[in-house]
């Protein structure tokens, strides 16, 4: 019985390539940027990317704003703005998990291949204001880690 349930939880993410987390103390500083760092040799295979938040019941917020921005092997950087919705109209977070922290796959790429191979860092920071105010928010409580993944397509 051991042996199928840690046979099924292998078997059953053969397409992770990369899948890496880093801390947040408490609340995410708008000036922290998390960064990710892989090799990429495989300029022909497609991925999905993912920026995974893992979050608990003191963020404040529907929505979340990030800007990913991924450093690529010949120095060009390619940056993104993001909107994700993070609770329910009822306010209750979305995301998987039965505690109050809820983890959330927020899509950042999809279908992409790597037009070329080395070095890549991908590097996330939060841009979240609350309405009616320019200034972002200087810190976002409620955020525990972020994550990145890269998972083949099928």
């Amino acid at each position: 019985m051991g042996f199928a349930v840690v046979f099924s939880l292998i078997s059953c993410d053969k397409q992770r390539v990369f899948d890496e987390y880093q801390k947040i103390d408490g609340s995410w500083h708008k000036k922290q940027k998390i960064a990710f760092t892989f090799d990429q040799n495989d300029t022909v295979q497609r991925y999905n990317m993912f920026v995974n938040i893992r979050n608990n019941n003191d963020y404040p917020f529907n929505n979340l704003f990030l800007i990913v921005s991924m450093l690529q092997p010949n120095g060009v950087t390619k940056v993104d703005t993001l909107e994700y919705q993070m609770a329910n109209p009822d306010g209750s977070l979305m995301g998987e998990g039965w505690s109050d922290v809820k983890e959330s796959k927020l899509w950042y790429k999809e279908n992409e291949n790597f037009h070329q191979k080395g070095k890549y860092v991908v590097s996330i920071e939060q841009a979240v204001r609350e309405t009616g105010k320019v200034p972002g928010m200087e810190q976002l409580p409620g955020v525990s880690e972020v994550g990145f993944r890269i998972e083949k397509t099928k």
